[in-house]
């Protein structure tokens, strides 16, 4: 008999995981530099001065990013994600853009960045056809602020992006705020005052275990419950829908009508019977889960001319197979091996 989630799943027409889940969204990384070193990502203390990026000869081209969400599209996912590191710093990616979207399965083509670098690009990405933006901006203050993304931009110019996001035709971005306890949260609710009203969805997310360098420790996480009491109380909240099967944050507009608020609480309420997502690096490697230590490598089928048709067969066999759970399961097995990087894997 089909559970809850997999009789939801039951008419979708892509293929299943061992757990009937589809793969409908798949988040590429198109490399994993960033102009940031945010401490639940990439802290800088972690790097140790080492080369720690790939070098530009093994990233993905152009050409090879086409084919793999080509392939990718034909085995059912329709939600395209660009990810990094910070993929504004990817020379020439308005022609990128312009290639994936396209590309006809694509039916939703967004991108997940600092926005520092937006005043410069927005314009050409609109024009490229990206549908959609993601910010992170983990607050407003300047001094938190520099201590959660290691002292390399401000505050005030991830707001200059987000002005020109808007400028550029953008609507309703989300804005991203991973929460640590003890370091952003007493600046979360100027963050909530702020975007009410701005027409853009605030998201509070619980601080990830994702790799193995951000030293994370779970008395830093601030329970998505906590915030919705918090909020709540100053703006009364009422729960919305979800648009669709697998989306990962919890919906609350204001009743007020100055807009929504959003909660992703993958610690404390996992998702992880819902999950659609695929992740690809920016060198090729096929992640079934944001917390996998083993990757599929895709690559080497880029080089055959005729390697479409057997790429496309290695993702289906590949997701068929997937039965990950991490954030079900995290408690049973204490100080597993949490995985790739979240700068290589695109969170």
């Amino acid at each position: 008999m089909l559970n809850p989630s997999q009789q939801e799943f039951s008419h979708l027409g892509s293929p299943r995981d061992l757990r009937a889940r589809p793969l409908r969204d798949l988040r590429i990384s198109i490399l994993d530099r960033c102009n940031f070193r945010c401490s639940y990502c990439m802290p800088k203390e972690s790097l140790c001065g080492k080369h720690s990026f790939l070098p530009a000869d093994e990233l993905l081209s152009d050409e090879e990013i086409e084919r793999i969400v080509r392939a990718f599209t034909s085995v059912g996912a329709t939600k395209i994600r660009l990810t990094g590191g910070e993929p504004l710093l990817r020379p020439g990616l308005p022609a990128l853009v312009k290639r994936i979207a396209a590309i006809s399965g694509v039916h939703d083509l967004s991108m997940t960045t600092n926005g520092v670098l937006l005043p410069r690009l927005a314009v050409d990405l609109a024009d490229a056809g990206l549908d959609r933006i993601t910010i992170s901006l983990d607050s407003l203050d300047e001094s938190v602020f520099s201590l959660m993304t290691g002292g390399k931009a401000s505050a005030r110019q991830v707001l200059e992006g987000i002005a020109a996001a808007e400028a550029a035709g953008f609507q309703q971005l989300k804005i991203n705020c991973v929460v640590k306890r003890g370091t952003n949260d007493h600046t979360v609710m100027d963050m909530v005052r702020h975007f009410r009203g701005s027409g853009h969805v605030l998201r509070l997310i619980e601080y990830l275990d994702v790799g193995n360098s951000n030293d994370w420790q779970k008395g830093q996480v601030v329970a998505g419950h906590e915030w919705l009491r918090r909020i709540h109380h100053h703006w009364p909240l009422k729960p919305l829908k979800y648009q669709q099967i697998g989306e990962t944050a919890q919906r609350y507009a204001f009743e007020d009508g100055e807009g929504e608020i959003g909660l992703i609480n993958s610690i404390t309420q996992p998702f992880c019977g819902y999950c659609s997502r695929a992740r690809v690096t920016a060198d090729g490697l096929l992640y079934t889960c944001l917390f996998a230590s083993q990757g599929t490598a895709l690559k080497p089928l880029l080089g055959k001319a005729d390697g479409n048709t057997d790429l496309e067969a290695l993702i289906h066999k590949t997701w068929s197979n997937r039965d990950d759970r991490y954030s079900e399961t995290r408690h049973l097995v204490p100080g597993r091996d949490k995985g790739q990087e979240m700068y290589r894997m695109g969170g």
